[in-house]
């Protein structure tokens, strides 16, 4: 646990490439398999469990610090960050001395896996009692830099500030192999175990998991978006394949062998929440890996991310579920044919193939839009200039699509997000003017600052919640607006302030959907706010009938 702590430490303390590199690489080549293993899924973002709550967690950190409940939420409102607060208001551990020299609290140190498993996997089902007795002494044996991270490992929140690719470059020093091979070997499932660890460093390429999709490549999207600014950035536009881009789920289609594997951009297998879309892909000859996005598609239309985000969340589609929510997959790229690997070939020769598989063409407006799982051959979107391709993106959102991807003819299937070769040219963000309701502490670099927003607009006389924002202030405004912030509070709720509404802000975001979810009755996607409206007052803010307004 200690070696890992320290790894998390030092990927916090640099911003540089290279020095996260280097500890990812000391950390692996250190540490035992199985810890191994343990760190890689918390370190590529895996889904964590969460063993005990955050309640819990204050109430027993309370008790062991002999402090009133309203204290903690004061110094949780002055942190900002729960897994710290909770660290500093406990008492020292046993053999402190001990432990602040590096030295751990008199036991030996356990490993990664083996706090995992006993703390985190022992007691999601555990009896409250059992589960605050190996709390409690857990925070006996860890110094306060380890309570913090084992904090965050315990309530299923740990994120570490290091991406996936410099992971797969790390592993890739360690084994000897390019870092597009290690990318490759790290999707799916890999390394769930020591002895999976060990597989993954091996020199060679093995046999591996015929279900393992290939690594996705990723749009930028575009700085300059006039017809004239992008003949000049990107060339003639015939030199570009022009798509639709669908306001659906990521995912690869991996057929070989007799198995069909139906994989989500966060590296998930979805067979089970998409079960149509799994038997579909059994009519596509073996060896083949197809990439495109998930849709929904209901009577002829297209019903958006929102209805999708149902089925996505299921483990398991029920019926109802899957009478409600019919999907579709609508494919744009071929990345095996015949079991041989195809992304190095150019984009156009891709999709000639990829058109020879696929020949049902996915009609690409929301009204008659194509029946049944498909797959289906995700359209291009015809223009031999950027001012018809504009003409084109113009229709986005009555078609219900978020704007068109360019990808280059001659351009190979890259890894990640690798800028010049894909873009995506989104439409204009909706707006509306929202007014500060609520603020929240942040987190990181902006812990103690009230930088998390509650916003709302105005329905029947009255201020009605209708999203969260995070981003889209310059650090300067947010410490402004935090002095405001605590000056207007007439109420706390730990670190949440409710305020006098006095802030307005413009807000943009990509959708609005009806949502029965939400009191408003309304669920935006992607909120942020674009300025700080100091020119107008809270009677001046958007109505909750605009809103509903522009659902599609």
């Amino acid at each position: 646990m200690r070696d890992f702590t320290n790894l998390y430490w030092r990927l916090d303390a640099t911003t540089s490439t290279n020095e996260k590199v280097a500890a990812l690489r000391d950390y692996f080549r250190a540490a035992a398999p199985d810890d191994a293993a343990c760190a890689l899924a918390v370190l590529r973002g895996d889904r964590q469990p969460r063993a005990v709550s955050t309640a819990r967690l204050r109430e027993w950190a309370a008790a062991a610090a002999g402090l009133p409940a309203w204290l903690v939420e004061e110094c949780y409102a002055h942190v900002g960050d729960l897994a710290e607060t909770l660290a500093l208001i406990l008492p020292e551990p046993d053999g402190a001395a001990a432990a602040d020299a590096g030295r751990g609290a008199g036991n030996a140190d356990p490993g990664l896996a083996a706090v995992v498993r006993e703390t985190v996997h022992g007691l999601r089902d555990a009896p409250e009692d059992r589960a605050r007795e190996v709390v409690t002494a857990v925070w006996r044996r860890l110094a306060p830099r380890e309570r913090i991270v084992w904090h965050k490992l315990v309530t299923g929140g740990l994120r570490v500030g290091v991406s996936r690719t410099l992971v797969a470059r790390a592993l890739a020093e360690i084994a000897g192999v390019e870092p597009a091979v290690m990318a490759h070997r790290l999707m799916g499932d890999a390394a769930l175990d020591g002895a999976g660890f060990a597989r993954l460093l091996a020199p060679e390429s093995g046999a591996g998991d015929d279900r393992r999709p290939y690594p996705f490549f990723l749009a930028a999207a575009l700085d300059r978006t006039a017809p004239a600014a992008l003949a000049e950035d990107l060339g003639p536009a015939v030199e570009w394949q022009a798509e639709w881009k669908w306001d659906g789920m990521r995912a690869q289609i991996v057929r070989r062998g007799a198995d069909v594997a139906v994989w989500s951009r966060g590296e998930e297998l979805v067979n089970e929440a998409f079960p149509e879309i799994a038997a579909a892909g059994l009519a596509l000859p073996p060896g083949t890996v197809l990439d495109g996005e998930l849709l929904a598609v209901r009577d002829g239309r297209l019903l958006g991310f929102a209805a999708l985000s149902k089925r996505a969340s299921r483990t398991r589609a029920t019926r109802q579920v899957l009478a409600e929510v019919p999907c579709a997959f609508v494919a744009y790229d071929l990345l095996e044919a015949g079991g041989v690997d195809v992304r190095g070939r150019p984009l156009a020769e891709r999709r000639a193939g990829l058109e020879r598989l696929v020949t049902s063409v996915f009609t690409d407006t929301g009204a008659g839009a194509a029946a049944g799982p498909g797959p289906f051959l995700s359209p291009v979107v015809a223009g031999d200039s950027w001012e018809h391709l504009a003409a084109a993106r113009a229709t986005s959102r009555d078609r219900g699509v978020e704007g068109l991807m360019l990808k280059r003819r001659s351009s190979p299937y890259g890894t990640g997000r690798t800028r010049g070769d894909w873009w995506k040219w989104k439409i204009d963000p909706l707006e509306i003017d929202v007014v500060l309701l609520y603020a929240q502490a942040g987190h990181g670099r902006r812990a103690g600052l009230h930088s998390d927003y509650t916003l709302g607009v105005w329905h029947d006389g009255k201020l009605v919640t209708v999203a969260k924002a995070y981003s889209g202030l310059t650090d300067a405004e947010i410490v402004e607006i935090d002095r405001i912030v605590r000056a207007t509070t007439v109420e706390k709720h730990g670190p949440v302030r409710i305020c006098t509404p006095t802030l307005v802000f413009q807000m943009a975001f990509e959708g609005v959907s009806a949502s029965t979810r939400h009191k408003s009755g309304v669920a935006v996607r992607f909120p942020r706010l674009v300025r700080w409206r100091r020119d107008k007052r809270p009677a001046d803010a958007g109505t909750l009938a605009e809103l509903r307004g522009m659902i599609r």
